[in-house]
C-alpha cells in the first residue's frame, strides 16, 4: 500500500501556505482516499504553527515539520536537508508538493539522495487500472504524456491551477518537529534582500483570476487614421492595477519590438500566450485586439471562460473559440471598464484621467 507524503513550506510573509500548496493538498487528500493510503503532511518554515493550524483537519496521520530560522529563506542546502529528513521520518512512497521556485530546485537532488525518482511539471495524478499515474505535456503543450513508474520513492512537482484547493476549518495541530544538525557550510549562502517590482508594475501574476491578453490592434491604426500607442499602454496598465489581472500577450504584438514597429513598452516575450509561449491556467480570460488564432488559442487550453473584443464578427474567437465576443472598438470598451472602475475607486488619478478622456 502505498504512503502519500504532502510537502509544502511557507510562503513570502513566512506564516501562511502558498495558494498552489493548498491545491496539492486537496489532490493528496482525493489520492489517500481512492487509495486508501496513509496521508503525512510535511512543514517547512521558521514558524508554522499558522500553517499547521491551517491543515489540522486535513486528515493527515501526522503532521512533520523541519523548522527555525534556519529555515526561514530559501537555499538548496537547508531546504534539501529539510525535505530528506521528512521523506525519511514519514517513509512515504509518493510526495507531492507545489511547483513553487523553492521546491523545483530541491527536490531533483532529493529524489536522487532517497534512491528515488522525480517528475516536474505534473498536471494530473490519477489512479488508472490499480496503478498510480502522472500527466504532464510535453512539445509546447501539445502532446500529453501519462507517466507511471515503478521507482520509489516517487517525487512528483505539481502546476498550480490543476486542482481544486482543500478547505477546510482551522483546528488544532499535533505537530512532530523533526531536529536537523546542519554544518557551517550548510548556511552559508544568506539572502541580504528581496529586490521586485512594484506591484503596479508587474503584470505576470500566476495567481490572478484574469488573463488579459492584448493583441497586435491596439498598436495599429484606429479608425481616425492614427496611432494610439500611449493611450493603449495608460488603458491597458490601468485595468490591470485596477483589476490585478495577469497580462498576457499575442506573438504578432510582442514580436513588433524587433521589427520597428509600434509596441507596448512593459509588453515582453515572457507575456507571450501561445503554441511557442506560455499556456497559463486562470479561472478566465479576455482577449483584445486579437484575432484569435489557432497557434495563440491553443495556449488557452487551460482557462475556463473565454472573452474577447474584436471588431471583426468573423475573427477566430467568433468560431466556437470563446463563449462570448463582444463585436466592438476595444479602445471604447476599456475607456467605458475603466470609468466604471474608477466610480469603485481602484483607479489611479493619472489612469482614470485618461480613462474619461
Amino acid at each position: 500500500m502505498e504512503k502519500i507524503l504532502f510537502l509544502a513550506h511557507v510562503d513570502e510573509s513566512g506564516i501562511s501556505l502558498p495558494k498552489s500548496a493548498y491545491e496539492v493538498l486537496g489532490l493528496a487528500t482525493d489520492l489517500a482516499a481512492q487509495t486508501n493510503a496513509a496521508l503525512t503532511i510535511g512543514l517547512i518554515g521558521e514558524n508554522l504553527d499558522a500553517a499547521a493550524a491551517s491543515v489540522a483537519n486535513a486528515g493527515a496521520a501526522r503532521i512533520l515539520a523541519v523548522c527555525g530560522l534556519d529555515f526561514a529563506q530559501p537555499r538548496y542546502a537547508t531546504d534539501a536537508a529539510a525535505v530528506e529528513a521528512i521523506c525519511r521520518a514519514s517513509e512515504a512512497s509518493i510526495v507531492l508538493a507545489p511547483a513553487t521556485s523553492r521546491f523545483a530546485r530541491v527536490l531533483p537532488g532529493v529524489s536522487a539522495r532517497l534512491s528515488g525518482q522525480a517528475d516536474t511539471h505534473i498536471t494530473a495524478v490519477e489512479v488508472r487500472d490499480g496503478a498510480l499515474t502522472a500527466s504532464r505535456w510535453y512539445y509546447r503543450q501539445r502532446i500529453e504524456a501519462v507517466i507511471r513508474r515503478n521507482a520509489r520513492p516517487w517525487l512528483l512537482l505539481l502546476e498550480s491551477g490543476c486542482h481544486e484547493a482543500w478547505v477546510g476549518e482551522r483546528g488544532t495541530a499535533v505537530v512532530e518537529q523533526l531536529p536537523i544538525s546542519l554544518a557551517a557550510d550548510a548556511k552559508r549562502t544568506t539572502v541580504t534582500g528581496i529586490r521586485a517590482p512594484k506591484s503596479e508594475a508587474q503584470t505576470i501574476r500566476p495567481d490572478a483570476n484574469l488573463l488579459f491578453v492584448a493583441g497586435a490592434g491596439w498598436t495599429k491604426k484606429q479608425s481616425d487614421g492614427k496611432v494610439h500607442g500611449e493611450e493603449a499602454e495608460v488603458l491597458i496598465l490601468g485595468f490591470l492595477q485596477a483589476s490585478k489581472a495577469s497580462l498576457g500577450g499575442s506573438k504578432s504584438l510582442v514580436d513588433q519590438s524587433g521589427e520597428q514597429q509600434s509596441v507596448l513598452g512593459f509588453m515582453t516575450h515572457l507575456n507571450q500566450v501561445g503554441q511557442t509561449g506560455s499556456t497559463p491556467r486562470h479561472p478566465k480570460g479576455l482577449s483584445t485586439c486579437c484575432h484569435g488564432e489557432e497557434p495563440h488559442v491553443v495556449g488557452w487550453r487551460f482557462i475556463h471562460e473565454r472573452r474577447a473584443i474584436n471588431l471583426d464578427p468573423n475573427c477566430g474567437w467568433a468560431r466556437g473559440k470563446a463563449d462570448v465576443l463582444y463585436v466592438a472598438d476595444a479602445f471604447a470598451v476599456m475607456r467605458r471598464v475603466n470609468e466604471l472602475l474608477r466610480q469603485r475607486g481602484s483607479l489611479s488619478q493619472e489612469h482614470a484621467a485618461v480613462a474619461s478622456a
